[in-house]
């Protein structure tokens, strides 16, 4: 039996905790007399990552051993889950994409243990100018129950999410067959009328994919898309809270009006996340400009192409951005992603021990990281020494 001992004060109470671990799993939680000044949380969730660390799910040359190694990456940015995820492209391309993180996970342990499943971002989109955002428009196609059965017989159904525009027809059929084969249907990229969305909903869609982008920058005052789906209770909303996506008043009354439980953070990250500023050819965008503050658009436009920061650094953005307390913007990169992948985003017995231990100011600084109690990465020499 394989055991251990990770210590460290809880974000919500402040109070310090031994979590013991055996096999992977969290055996006990006790309180600890003795005071921390490192935090622990699960370990973060990212249910949007295009690429990161210059490795890119949606090149043409895209194999497995680049998922493994942004899989690898991603950890020492304290995510130890997180869904791959291929944007709206040729049939072809998104087979590739989807056979290369599948090949990952059979080879590799730890991207197997990191990768819940992949997230398919379109190609069943709006065609429409703003709303498509950066995803090529010679690609964007109606639903097809039997193009997503070829997609999952290629990558050995990993496939548990599809976001969608549901203004085709034939979208409510195409949800319920999601949902029957056990993948999560989201919208987003949509210009989808009310009683559209409500369709959607009504047929067994229950997430909102970057709530607030992928959008026209001009709407109607009512209805449009992003009151419909705020309103909606039984969607589930994610957020980019990199500083660029969403302004802090945006981010702020978004997050009221879907209530604590129902938003969760995603990163959208691309593989030019680290790169310096300047002009670059990416799968996600063609021709895109890195601006000097992180800021990532479509080249001579404001439309933005993915984003740079990672999850972690949007934790101390969001903090910023809305006054919420740092215990409450990690349920939103935690438990409540966790939710959707069965099993992960939470210290509780039982439950599978993905860690993070943690420093914290005014950013979160990862420390140590657990992945299913193995200790993955220790970023100071005293990490492993009981406090």
């Amino acid at each position: 039996m394989n055991t251990s001992e990770i210590i460290g004060s809880d974000p919500a109470t402040g109070e310090c905790r031994r979590i013991f671990v055996e096999d992977g799993r969290i055996a006990a939680i006790e309180r600890c007399s003795v005071a921390s000044e490192l935090w622990i949380a699960p370990g973060l969730i990212d249910l949007q990552v295009n690429g990161y660390g210059d490795r890119d799910f949606n090149s043409d040359n895209v194999t497995a051993e680049i998922v493994i190694e942004a899989a690898d990456l991603l950890l020492t940015t304290g995510v130890t889950s997180f869904a791959p995820t291929l944007i709206t492209a040729s049939e072809q391309s998104i087979t590739r994409g989807l056979c290369a993180i599948a090949e990952a996970t059979r080879i590799s342990d730890r991207a197997a243990a990191c990768i819940p499943f992949i997230h398919v971002e379109g190609p069943h989109i709006s065609p429409l100018d703003g709303f498509r955002g950066a995803h090529p428009l010679e690609h964007v196609r109606p639903p097809s129950l039997e193009e997503f059965d070829r997609w999952q017989q290629a990558c050995d159904g990993r496939i548990g999410m599809v976001t969608l525009s549901p203004h085709f027809e034939g979208t409510e059929q195409y949800i319920k067959g999601l949902v029957q084969r056990g993948v999560h249907a989201s919208l987003g990229h949509t210009h989808a009328t009310n009683e559209q969305i409500q369709c959607a909903v009504e047929a067994g869609a229950r997430l909102s994919t970057h709530l607030g982008n992928g959008i026209a920058p001009q709407l109607p005052r009512h209805p449009n898309p992003i009151w419909s789906q705020l309103a909606e209770d039984r969607l589930t909303a994610s957020f980019i809270a990199d500083g660029h996506h969403l302004p802090p008043e945006t981010l702020r009354s978004m997050l009221r009006a879907k209530g604590q439980g129902r938003a969760f953070l995603v990163s959208d990250t691309v593989a030019l996340a680290g790169m310096p500023a300047g002009i670059y050819t990416a799968p996600v965008g063609d021709r895109v400009e890195m601006h000097a503050d992180g800021r990532l658009s479509m080249y001579n436009s404001t439309t933005l192409a993915g984003a740079t920061v990672p999850l972690v650094q949007c934790l101390g953005r969001a903090v910023r951005m809305t006054g919420l307390s740092l215990a409450k913007i990690i349920e939103m990169a935690t438990t409540v992603p966790g939710s959707f992948t069965a099993d992960r985003g939470r210290l509780e017995i039982g439950a599978r021990a993905d860690v993070i231990r943690f420093a914290w100011t005014d950013e979160v600084a990862i420390r140590d990281v657990w992945l299913k109690g193995e200790h993955i990465i220790s970023a100071h020499p005293q990490a492993n020494t009981p406090q």
